[in-house]
């Protein structure tokens, strides 16, 4: 690995992550999360089956723990004490996992985060041996905040959950990576490659998605898209990009060349 992706002192491949709701059954999940070259995985334990229900099917035996980095997370989540409860949970169920995706919400309308619970989780959870990533809004202040708490990844929403509306605030998302000591990653609102690739040229350390994969017509074929735009964008960042111009440049060079007479 030439140019890691390095959260919590763990290397990875990929730099994107992806989700595992809303898929059709556990085979396609595991199919989509495949194509999509993903090394991290992020789950829902309040609305997914990780080992809480016996008599359920489990979705760790269709996405191995041994294969993926397992990212529980607190979706569903209203308030800073059931985050914490959840995580607590999370931890339990996989023998002292402490690597969670901290996400305190603040209403079923937006899913925007509400940003004093998830502070107030943020702090509980880094006291108990947390290592947290944390879903926030795009508010270079209290990202900033939380990277000093102790957070080990900040994770600013593109747009609203599910949404599919890409980057609205490109400006304040790169404010955050320009402060920022610990890996960005856009969370929330892709909906396509190209918002994938615009995140990693703008200098994101990485992106998650869920929907963007699972709702296309084609999941497997989108997951693939995914993983390659988010390649390209991130090469397109390291090499920099040319500088914007007001007026056109040739493309072949003058110098040397028999200029029109003037007569």
């Amino acid at each position: 690995m030439q140019d890691p992706l390095v959260i919590a002192g763990q290397h990875y491949h990929s730099r994107l992550l992806v989700g595992t709701g809303k898929y059709r059954d556990l085979n396609e999940t595991a199919a989509a999360i495949e194509a999509s070259g993903a090394d991290i995985v992020t789950v829902a334990v309040r609305r997914t089956n990780i080992g809480q229900n016996p008599d359920e099917p489990n979705l760790l035996d269709a996405v191995s723990p041994e294969r993926y980095t397992i990212l529980p997370n607190t979706a569903g989540c209203f308030d800073a004490k059931s985050a914490v409860r959840t995580c607590q949970l999370a931890r339990e169920l996989m023998d002292g996992h402490d690597l969670v995706k901290l996400e305190v919400l603040g209403d079923q309308k937006t899913l925007y985060p509400n940003m004093s619970e998830t502070l107030i989780a943020a702090e509980q959870l880094i006291n108990d041996g947390f290592k947290v990533m944390v879903y926030c809004n795009d508010d270079p202040i209290a990202a900033k905040r939380l990277e000093q708490m102790g957070c080990v990844a900040i994770m600013p929403l593109g747009s609203l959950i599910g949404s599919g509306l890409g980057i609205l605030n490109p400006h304040n998302i790169g404010l955050i990576i320009e402060e920022a000591q610990v890996p960005v990653l856009v969370d929330a609102g892709v909906g396509t490659a190209s918002d994938a690739a615009v995140a990693m040229e703008m200098g994101c350390d990485g992106v998650l998605m869920n929907t963007a994969i699972a709702h296309a017509r084609q999941p497997l074929g989108m997951a693939s898209a995914m993983k390659k735009a988010v390649e390209a964008g991130r090469e397109a960042y390291l090499a920099g990009r040319m500088p914007k111009k007001a007026l056109a440049s040739p493309s072949s060079p003058t110098d040397g060349l028999i200029q029109p007479s003037s007569r």
